[in-house]
């Protein structure tokens, strides 16, 4: 990776973000020898511009940050690090520098979801529930998603609100199969939804 550290005086400046959740966790500075042990231990390493030394964040606290991956600007003068932390990252014990509470929506992990039933069809290892529905087709698929909504909709009038959320994760689990093999992604579904709340959406 080329990286112009000249620009500031041998530093680059890092922002560095939670690979899972996005959010961006604080701001630090590299010289080249950082840089170099970052890539070596898989631990964020910065210069210290008020000390002036290298500092592993961690070494003291250890709440280290280890590397998922490092990408260069379009300048190659500012690098993002993606990281996952272990523990709060700010030094006043916040999650973030911002004081933003560090936690990933839920809503994502049915991204997450849909990666792992992809990958169940693609190697479709025996012994997985996910592995039969894709052998048995699209038209059981189908079925048991209506067989799943059917019992959603019961715990949601005679039930109780915690097997209404069990049912209904069977239900989304079972959609994400069905358009799995349609060769379809939720996120699909999340565009129209956003699309028909714009002002001015007609049906079709």
């Amino acid at each position: 990776m080329e990286i112009d550290f000249g620009k500031m005086d041998g530093l680059v400046p890092v922002v560095i973000q939670d690979s899972e959740t996005m959010k961006v966790l604080m701001l630090g500075f590299m010289d080249e020898d950082a840089y170099n042990k970052t890539v070596e231990t898989g631990k964020v390493t910065f210069y210290s511009r008020s000390r002036k030394c290298l500092w592993t964040k961690g070494e003291t606290s250890g709440n280290f940050l280890n590397v998922v991956s490092i990408m260069n600007d379009c300048d190659n003068d500012t690098l993002l690090i993606k990281v996952v932390p272990e523990g709060p990252v700010c030094h006043t014990g916040a999650d973030t520098c911002w004081g933003e509470e560090n936690k990933a929506n839920p809503l994502a992990f049915l991204s997450t979801l849909q990666d792992f039933i992809e990958k169940r069809r693609e190697e479709m290892p025996e012994g997985s529930y996910t592995t039969s529905l894709f052998k048995d087709g699209i038209n059981r698929i189908a079925q048991k998603v209506g067989e799943e909504a059917l019992e959603t909709v019961i715990e949601a009038v005679n039930g109780q609100d915690d097997r209404l959320v069990y049912e209904a994760s069977d239900m989304f689990y079972h959609l994400i199969v069905l358009l799995t093999e349609k060769g379809l992604r939720i996120e699909r579904v999340a565009e129209e939804l956003r699309d028909r709340h714009q002002p001015g959406w007609h049906k079709h």
